[in-house]
């Protein structure tokens, strides 16, 4: 696809690889879109039986929206507009025919855990660590569909517990609430194992994988149907945003203030 994110097929398994490890994989909106892209065409080709999502190094997945990103908002519709954005994205993941595994080392935040979230599957190294840090460093908040689908996974008390917290989740911990199912020893037993899930899950009757993965989708939906607009403005149009954004960028703490 581009420097920034990799593609590759290996035998009947697409792998996308978040390409910037000297950011820890932050993600572009180009990145975005480029991993939406790869799954819509999975899902129109078939041209792979499984996908792998993955990032290059050992010490992120995906630390979440390059903060560079936010630099041009100007108020809360911006905020909305992100949210709305970074919902198609994942959507487009989530709704993927084909199962995905996302293989896991290190950091995995903010965009990078919603990405990790809307796989099928999720396995990572010892050394991984998820959340959404953003009570702590940035001040915004998440979309109501990401908010159901984390619930849906980890329960609404390790939601808050990760987010009103500000709680990165270890692999050990991870596991222990299922937001993993495997935890590995390092990134070449990841790869090795996330290849094998992907060799197995190709091996499976297509139809009833996809009927599968649809139903539940259809039913976590159902818990994202309320409009949550006032509350994603007030957030991102929020002097504590602005104050966020500029100090994780200038490498100090935000001064909070509750408006």
């Amino acid at each position: 696809m581009t420097e920034e994110l990799l593609y590759e097929i290996r035998g009947e398994a697409g792998w996308i690889t978040f390409n910037r490890p000297a950011q820890r994989n932050a993600l572009t909106f180009a990145m975005y879109e480029g991993v939406a892209e790869i799954c819509s065409r999975v899902s129109r080709t078939k041209e792979v039986k499984a996908l792998v999502i993955t990032g290059a190094g050992e010490k992120a997945f995906a630390a979440g929206t390059d903060i560079a990103q936010f630099l041009d908002f100007r108020d809360g519709e911006d905020g909305i507009g992100y949210e709305r954005k970074m919902d198609s994205t994942l959507d487009v993941i989530e709704r993927c025919p084909v199962p995905t595994v996302a293989a896991i080392a290190g950091f995995c935040t903010g965009g990078g855990a919603a990405i990790a979230a809307v796989c099928d599957f999720r396995i990572a190294t010892a050394s991984a660590q998820f959340g959404f840090p953003i009570a702590r460093t940035l001040g915004n908040c998440l979309s109501l569909a990401n908010y159901a689908r984390l619930a849906a996974l980890i329960g609404p008390q390790r939601v808050k517990e990760m987010i009103l917290l500000a709680r990165l989740f270890d692999a050990p911990t991870a596991l222990q609430v299922g937001l993993v199912s495997e935890v590995l020893a390092d990134v070449a037993a990841l790869h090795a194992r996330a290849g094998e899930l992907a060799a197995t899950l190709a091996s499976h009757a297509p139809l009833t994988m996809q009927v599968t993965k649809e139903a539940l989708r259809r039913l976590q939906a159902r818990m994202a149907e309320d409009n949550i607009d006032d509350l994603i403005r007030l957030a991102y149009g929020s002097a504590d945003f602005r104050d966020g954004r500029t100090a994780f960028l200038g490498k100090r703490a935000p001064r909070w203030t509750g408006t």
